[in-house]
């Protein structure tokens, strides 16, 4: 517990039926990762506190599902309008939780605004309702909600993830209990103002803060009817077990991934090296898109896209989020993550890898990273996991379709990438590369929210969000319909 922990303001914990009350949990603290100033406290809700409020979901779900959808849509077109006005306190409440330079939480709350619209389409396209004429009457498609849906929310984009996951849910027709991050749970307290302004009925939104112990009582609470996550692979898989033999309980998993990019000539070197830049170290690493493996050719072209990013990496801006110049990242979440970096990358050096410039850790500040680089060409094979940290490693091979089988061997799929000028090269790219987002000449990070975003392997449960949420929000109703009741003949009747 930081020593500003004890001057800090307690915030509820509990946000029940409408109304926020204190949590009778443990107490705990979020820190604005640059600094070490705490920025929330709260008490967490308890397990009989989350019962309540899965309890409240439950019985608001029924009057939320019937509602004309044309006026739940008018409620969360509300919010996403509460959302705008409120875009500069949202923006700096990320930044302050999780460590992120302003111009990104920006971004990020536009993306959260953006969600409504991008979600009403979403629901039309994937699934919405139709009917046709038949032989005996009609024929008709509709969908329906599935009731109460859990949601937890990750650190890195402790608005937009959850959100993306909250806005189709109940544009279906669900209630939500929403349990954010502990390490960023403040802008949670903004969607919630947003919310209220919005309309939205009590109940149909419940929050629970907390730690682990309260995200395992909302897994385990009784009356869920989904789970929708974002996060990592180990607790993705635990919840996945969780629920093994309950088919009842719908999973949307998005669990990251150990991303490669693939760099190849002909490409400009410089073009490459911010290529390689943004889709490594953008949020100080800390975006489950991010390219973890970089695999360049042998010679004289790779030689030259390492340079380029090599002084990249030296003139790149670290700092706090409202620092002047603005910085190019912040710190990681937490000090215990930036020395996890050094454990890794000594794992990596013992395994045979050279670096080619070692991450610098602490010297901006406890959780800061500058970012690293290590070439991993021969060395024996590393454990394959993601790291939510600056830094890469280097694979150096000698044919394209060595490439290509460096970039699938991984037990993850989330996303992938080739820089490269050959169309030739790219046409190749998408039939080989196994992943659920692969991009030509263009951030491994750069996902549009007018796309699927998921993949195979340990990346998840093969429900992606994004604008797929739809497809785990509802459940198709298939009716047969006739105005009058036909008599019928068959058979040996």
């Amino acid at each position: 517990m930081s020593e500003h922990s004890q001057t800090a303001p307690t915030q509820p914990g509990l946000y029940l039926n409408g109304a926020w009350q204190a949590g009778l949990g443990p107490h705990f603290v979020s820190e604005d990762p640059a600094s070490g100033a705490v920025v929330f406290a709260a008490h967490a809700a308890t397990p009989p506190q989350v019962e309540d409020a899965v309890a409240a979901a439950r019985a608001a779900f029924p009057a939320w599902a019937r509602m004309d959808r044309a006026a739940r849509i008018a409620i969360l077109e509300a919010y996403g309008r509460a959302l705008q006005s409120r875009a500069t306190a949202l923006a700096e409440a990320i930044s302050r939780d999780m460590g992120k330079a302003l111009w990104e939480s920006t971004a990020e709350v536009a993306a959260m605004v953006g969600k409504i619209a991008i979600s009403v389409r979403a629901y039309d396209e994937r699934t919405g309702a139709r009917s046709e004429g038949a032989a005996f009457g009609r024929t008709a498609l509709d969908h329906r909600p599935w009731g109460v849906m859990a949601v937890l929310g990750p650190f890195n984009f402790p608005g937009h993830l959850p959100n993306g996951h909250i806005v189709p849910a109940l544009l279906a027709g669900n209630s939500v209990v929403f349990k954010p991050s502990e390490l960023a749970p403040s802008v949670a307290v903004l969607m919630v103002e947003a919310f209220e302004e919005a309309g939205l009925p009590p109940g149909v939104l419940n929050v629970v803060m907390g730690a682990r112990a309260t995200g395992a009582a909302l897994l385990g609470a009784t009356g869920i009817d989904g789970v929708l996550f974002t996060g990592s692979a180990t607790t993705g898989t635990a919840i996945h077990a969780m629920f093994a033999g309950r088919p009842e309980v719908i999973l949307a998993l998005e669990m990251g991934g150990n991303n490669p990019l693939i760099i190849w000539d002909p490409a400009d070197p410089e073009a490459a090296a911010d290529l390689i830049v943004h889709s490594s170290f953008i949020t100080s690493g800390q975006r489950c898109s991010c390219a973890r493996r970089l695999i360049l050719p042998e010679g004289r072209f790779g030689d030259q896209v390492l340079e380029a990013t090599l002084a990249r990496i030296e003139r790149m801006v670290l700092g706090s989020w409202n620092a002047d110049p603005a910085p190019f990242i912040g710190p990681v979440i937490h000090a215990a993550q930036a020395a996890r970096v050094g454990q890794f990358e000594a794992a990596l050096k013992a395994l045979g890898g050279k670096s080619v410039v070692e991450a610098r850790i602490g010297v901006e500040g406890p959780a800061f990273v500058r970012p690293g680089l290590i070439d991993m060409t021969g060395a024996s094979e590393a454990e394959d996991e993601e790291l939510f940290a600056p830094f890469a490693q280097i694979f150096r091979v000698k044919t394209f379709e060595q490439a290509i089988m460096r970039a699938n061997a991984t037990r993850f799929g989330l996303s992938s990438g080739l820089v490269s000028d050959d169309p030739a090269l790219w046409q190749e790219a998408t039939l080989s590369l196994r992943a659920g987002l692969i991009n030509w000449n263009r951030p491994t990070t750069g996902a549009s929210s007018a796309l699927p975003f998921g993949g195979p392997g340990l990346s998840g449960d093969g429900r992606p969000s994004a604008y797929y949420a739809a497809d785990y929000c509802a459940y198709p109703v298939a009716r047969q319909e006739a105005d009058v009741a036909a008599r019928l003949s068959a058979p040996g009747l």
